[in-house]
């Protein structure tokens, strides 16, 4: 297990460090508890996939746009139409602490339909639509977390500082997380290993050719 499933934390760490390389940002974010937080993360991993997957105008970073987007998100199935489908999964960041309201509503893929719009260069990947983000009220959380068509995994962190925490471990792994009791998870444990495999491709891909 130890081996397996190390990426979740470092995803997450990979996707929002650039985001949060400022000290005054990390002190404000510490300061201003967990909506500023939300609110925050909901924005990055939503600009963070959105720059992953932009085509735009050279070769090389359009083939390296569509690759990231077959190996994460385009899933063979002989029973869908067409062959294909793609990753739905759904996921909630929490925190365990009462009124922290530090909640991210996180869904791959929510609108297939919406994944490619046809331009002057042809039929491309629309960067707005591989995921949606959503920072939540404690109620609106609480709702979906209750719903198992709305979410596929809960992660729920003991409280705002744990996150900002992982900003100095990006080599924490979920085993220590959990046997720190800084991490706790519920729902289909099959979406944590997609999750942090996404999370590793887009750590590797951040990080640009070798």
């Amino acid at each position: 297990m130890h081996a397996t499933i190390p990426s979740l934390p470092r995803g997450i760490h990979h996707l929002l460090r650039a985001g949060f390389e400022s000290d005054e940002l990390k002190g404000l974010l510490d300061r201003a508890g967990g909506r500023l937080l939300a609110e925050t993360m909901a924005k990055l991993i939503r600009l963070g996939f959105g720059f992953l997957v932009c085509e735009g105008l050279s070769e090389a970073q359009s083939n390296r746009a569509q690759a990231f987007f077959e190996d994460n998100f385009v899933m063979r199935d002989p029973n869908a139409e067409g062959g294909v489908r793609y990753y739905q999964g759904k996921f909630l960041i929490r925190t365990r602490k009462p009124g922290d309201d530090m909640n991210v509503w996180i869904r791959f893929c929510p609108d297939p339909d919406a994944l490619f719009v046809q331009t002057p260069l042809g039929q491309r990947l629309n960067p707005g639509a591989i995921v949606a983000t959503e920072a939540l009220s404690e109620e609106q959380a609480d709702r979906i977390e209750r719903d198992p068509d709305q979410v596929d995994l809960v992660i729920r962190f003991k409280d705002v500082r744990s996150i900002l925490g992982l900003l100095e471990r990006p080599d924490a792994d979920v085993v220590q997380l959990l046997l720190e009791n800084l991490v706790q998870m519920s729902g289909n444990f099959g979406h944590m290993f997609k999750f942090g495999a996404i999370g590793a491709n887009a750590q590797a891909a951040l990080a640009g050719p070798e």
